[in-house]
């Protein structure tokens, strides 16, 4: 039971709870390092399964368990305060610093919301960030079906849940880095922080989860360039996005990656066709 695999499992579950602690305090500038550090130990203890040459159910429905906190629930919560945030941007001419704007803004809410204390979130648009549970409500689901999935073995058939989490931890950190930005009212940052484009977000990227599209699965089995291919080519336009655009590279792998597999099943149906 308590094999290194799964200790590493556990840990990547420890992150996602830490990642929601963190949260519901305000500190949205750090959750996202916690569920990063959930990815290492999540792709670690499956790597880590395969060379100790120990497998079995146990380990299979502890991950799941595992990735439904931290690549389910902790996104969210991330995302539920990301979209708190996001009603009143223009009022951070009023904070000093990032903490102080987003921890006024969550306690409005929260007022708001459970105590009905009137403030400027007192009206409808304070519901809309409970939108951003449907991510874990469409986790479930995803996860249950690639336990299930027989097809899922060298492909994944939608969006994983860790990258769908990645998508979304841009958010929190794009809000973190250019919050001095915030105080221009022509910066994008305003018309990307929308609440309702959040929120159109949230439901668009969560049907991916469950949505049948073959996309490229990164485990390289072996290290030669025939048949990693369009893996090669996606680390390597990865790191270069990382290194020319920092944390703006988050979404722009996310679509890489998806595009990348949509040109390498077109490619896998044309070989077919041939044969």
């Amino acid at each position: 039971m308590f094999s290194i695999p799964n200790l590493f499992t556990a840990a990547n579950l420890l992150c996602g709870v830490f990642a929601i602690i963190l949260a519901l305090a305000g500190r949205i500038d750090l959750a996202p390092f916690a569920i990063f550090a959930g990815l290492f130990f999540d792709f670690f203890d499956g790597f880590l399964a395969r060379k100790l040459k120990i497998s079995g159910e146990l380990g299979k429905q502890l991950d799941s368990l595992a990735d439904m906190i931290t690549f389910g629930v902790a996104p969210g919560v991330i995302m539920m305060v990301v979209m708190v945030v996001s009603i009143y941007m223009d009022e951070t001419a009023n904070a000093k610093t990032f903490h102080e704007h987003v921890h006024y803004e969550f306690n409005t809410w929260i007022n708001a919301l459970f105590y009905g204390v009137p403030n400027h979130m007192d009206a409808s648009i304070k519901y809309l960030p409970l939108t951003a549970l449907f991510i874990p409500f469409m986790s479930m689901f995803r996860l249950a079906k690639f336990n299930l999935d027989t097809r899922q073995t060298d492909s994944f058939i939608g969006v994983p849940t860790p990258l769908n989490t990645l998508f979304f931890m841009f958010f929190p950190l794009v809000l973190m880095v250019d919050f001095d930005s915030w105080k221009n009212q022509d910066s994008i940052h305003l018309y990307l922080m929308n609440t309702y484009f959040l929120m159109a977000l949230v439901f668009s990227m969560s049907l991916l989860l469950v949505a049948e599209i073959p996309l490229l699965a990164l485990k390289i089995k072996s290290f030669a360039w025939k048949g990693n291919e369009f893996r090669y080519v996606f680390i390597l336009l990865s790191i270069s996005f990382i290194l020319i655009f920092l944390v703006w590279s988050i979404p722009l792998i996310v679509f890489l990656y998806l595009i990348i597999s949509l040109i390498e099943n077109s490619f896998k149906k044309k070989k077919q066709h041939e044969v």
